[in-house]
């Protein structure tokens, strides 16, 4: 809605709204369909965070609403159906291609089959019926398969109350059935509950790196109803690098390569790879310990050792990458970042905060000691290929180009606070702040202007050296970054230092006061929201459950939503992964264990779900006037109310 106070052009807007509305009544149903709707339930919201590429768990997840499709099921067949129908159908309602092929195969004769074809037709009627109940007529029928809408409103609105239908309704679905209609029409319906019981989706950050399936993520995003994004760090990595940061993608190519993940560059987004593993093959050794891939279960020896080459080449380079910005930006304060201005190439050795340690698992083959942070000639010629190719990945720029619309780095919505990371402080809780072009920032303006930067890069992506580009990379690194929210990140360190206590990266002390209820009502009072009734909800830092720690923190005032839905965290948290309802009742937070398969649940109906625990219980059912939605809606009442005196009343 336009926000002026110009006449004219505030005249000319109620002209065009004028000539939707050809009379009065048409203007005063709209505005009696809206304020109706202000009074419906508020919608499910779902959160969920750190993804890191784990399709397959995500997708159960968001297919079974954390265990919202399941509780329906529950609520309406307790008391008719058996647990394992309940298993059954459920596992229907997830996987309906899948689960059809495989019950149509256990079906003796064509009668039993299309027996258990009205049953089922039927349950996914009643169903949906009950999962739509706080919508309207209007948001149902978008939720259905567009094929199948006439049919299915016949049968959702059906009344036999002077049994005068009957034979109408029963013909309706024996013709669906004879027609072999039935599986496209149980897989819409199936479909439509999933989208039913969530009404909006958000994902706390981190889509990417560690596991297998970013892209396949970032498909099932796009073509999802309602959805935004908060950015992780692992996510403006990889819109840093596609917005034309060499150290970025540096980066991001490192982490693939530890995490034996390179397949999503090459196969995903068909970045070319060669004139890296050319650089590699050159110059590394592929037995080198410290670079091996986290995860070797299935590669050849010679798959081992060409990735083991690659990931020391691109290491290399990134360091070497990185000491131009910290010198060309002495606002971000990090020079101790100068890694390889502190070895001493003779005695082997780095002095890194003022301690000096001996190195192991060297490769510093490119690096001339005189000038360490000088790339050679094959390492620029690569990294400018690589760019290249990243840019040119039509699949990619799709992918990033939908983070970018979706995605901020922060989101207050319907009274929370949506965050990956941190809001920086320091110990005495105060904000911290950085200087950027001179200028102080800290809070919310901080993060506002780390996210103008990031979308001034990415409309940019042919300059490389300016602030907005490095400032991205250093949303990844920086210590006064809202993403990092550490100190300093020791990679080097972990690659060439025995000694662990070099590793240790030091956190914000946003992530100690976090546990403060008066420090996150301070909080939510920098970003403008209700102190006394909003939340904050993080991703980042996995909660390590095994060891009894809460993701309920501060009396309900913050909730931690990364639980390990990486495979790479699950050890450490115990569980795989949390996720987050918040409903017109009020919030539970769900812990989810591990996921084995699709076959799994097709075969047992098991949800891999543990205990929901309530976070915050709604003293008065929140509606729909109540939320950012409800806000839109009655602005615009507000404007046609404006037109009816204007254009209608005499």
């Amino acid at each position: 809605m336009p926000r002026t106070t110009d006449k004219s052009v505030k005249s000319r807007y109620l002209d065009l709204l004028a000539e939707q509305f050809n009379n009065k009544e048409e203007l005063a149903t709209e505005i009696i369909n809206l304020e109706s709707i202000l009074e419906l339930p508020k919608g499910t919201e779902h959160f969920v965070s750190d993804l890191h590429g784990e399709f397959q768990s995500f997708q159960h997840v968001l297919r079974n609403g954390s265990g919202n499709v399941r509780s329906k099921i529950n609520d309406i067949f307790q008391d008719t159906l058996t647990r394992k129908e309940i298993n059954e159908f459920a596992a229907l309602v997830y996987y309906p291609e899948e689960k059809l092929n495989l019950i149509k195969n256990s079906f003796n004769s064509k009668s039993e089959l299309n027996e258990w074809y009205i049953t089922t037709i039927n349950r996914l009627i009643k169903l949906i019926t009950y999962a739509s109940s706080k919508y309207t007529r209007t948001k149902l029928r978008k939720s259905l398969p567009k094929n199948y809408v006439f049919i299915i409103e016949e049968l959702l609105y059906k009344s036999n109350k002077y049994n005068n239908k009957k034979s109408y309704y029963d013909k309706l679905i024996n013709q669906i059935i004879d027609l072999e209609q039935s599986d496209d029409l149980i897989i819409g319906l199936s479909f439509t509950v999933q989208h039913l019981v969530v009404n909006h989706l958000h994902v706390v950050g981190d889509i990417y790196d560690r596991g297998p399936d970013p892209d396949k993520i970032m498909e099932t995003l796009i073509n999802y109803p309602s959805v935004d994004i908060q950015w992780g760090n692992h996510d403006v990595l990889w819109i840093g690098a596609y917005a034309g940061s060499k150290v970025c993608l540096a980066n991001l190519l490192r982490i693939c390569a530890r995490y034996d993940n390179l397949d999503i560059t090459e196969d995903a987004y068909g970045i070319n790879l060669r004139p890296l593993l050319t650089l590699a093959e050159k110059y590394y050794d592929g037995t080198n310990k410290a670079f091996k891939p986290k995860n070797s279960e299935g590669l050849s020896d010679r798959e081992l050792e060409q990735i083991t080459k690659i990931h020391q080449a691109i290491a290399i380079i990134q360091f070497k990458l990185e000491a131009p910005i910290i010198k060309r930006r002495p606002n971000f304060e990090m020079e101790e970042r100068l890694v390889l201005e502190s070895i001493d190439y003779d005695k082997n050795e780095a002095t890194l905060y003022g301690k000096t340690y001996p190195l192991e698992h060297t490769c510093f083959q490119t690096i001339d000691p005189e000038n360490p942070n000088q790339l050679i000639d094959e390492e620029i010629e690569v990294m400018d290929k690589l760019l290249l190719s990243v840019q040119q990945s039509e699949k990619l720029k799709r992918h990033m180009t939908f983070l970018m619309q979706k995605g901020t780095l922060y989101l207050p919505y319907n009274g929370n606070l949506l965050i990956h990371g941190c809001i920086p402080v320091d110990e005495h809780g105060e904000m911290e702040s950085m200087t950027i072009d001179g200028v102080k920032y800290y809070g919310r303006e901080l993060l506002d202007h780390f996210e103008a930067y990031v979308r001034q890069s990415f409309d940019h992506k042919d300059i490389q050296d300016d602030l907005a580009t490095d400032l991205v990379w250093y949303l990844w690194t920086g210590k006064y970054s809202s993403l990092f929210g550490k100190r300093a990140m020791t990679t080097f360190e972990r690659y060439f230092i025995a000694d662990k206590s070099a590793h240790k990266e030091t956190k914000n002390p946003y992530y100690h006061l976090r546990e403060d209820v008066n420090m996150c009502k301070k909080m939510l009072k920098n970003f403008g929201l209700d102190p006394e009734q909003g939340h904050i909800i993080n991703g980042h830092t996995p909660v390590k459950e095994i060891d009894g720690e809460n993701p309920i923190k501060a009396d309900g005032k913050m909730i931690v939503i990364d639980g390990g839905f990486s495979k790479a965290y699950q050890s450490t948290t115990g569980i795989a992964g949390y996720t987050l309802l918040y409903n017109s009742f009020g919030m539970q937070l769900v812990a989810h264990q591990h996921f084995n398969s699709m076959k799994h649940v097709l075969l047992n109906g098991a949800d891999e779900l543990s205990i929901r625990r309530v976070v915050d219980k709604e003293l008065k059912r929140k509606k729909i006037r109540d939320t950012n939605t409800g806000e839109e809606i009655q602005e615009k009442i507000n404007i046609l109310k404006e037109l009816m005196h204007d254009r209608f009343v005499q």
